[in-house]
């Protein structure tokens, strides 16, 4: 299993965010957020908004640094993009 993380450049709602992201499966994605806390809730059509200050956990129990175009390369050769817009299947 392998999930990436961006660097928390993404500023909103007073604070700065990462994306969490699989390359493999939503299932995977949520199992790994899972079992760090993370809400549900914190899910975005294909990604988890991850605050700055989780960062180092995050990629402390095994998440992949890599850069935000990263993310989103990984995100469209996977197939798991999900761009703003379009009506998504609700995931499991």
């Amino acid at each position: 299993m392998t999930v990436y993380i961006d660097p928390p450049t993404w500023p909103g709602h007073g604070r700065m965010w990462s994306h969490l992201v699989s390359d493999a499966s939503f299932d995977e994605l949520h199992a790994f957020a899972e079992e760090l806390g993370i809400p549900r809730r914190a899910f975005e059509r294909d990604h988890y908004d991850i605050p700055a200050h989780r960062y180092a956990d995050v990629v402390r129990a095994g998440a992949v640094e890599v850069s935000s175009r990263e993310v989103v390369r990984l995100l469209h050769s996977s197939g798991l993009r999900r761009p703003k817009g379009r009506i998504q299947p609700r995931s499991s």
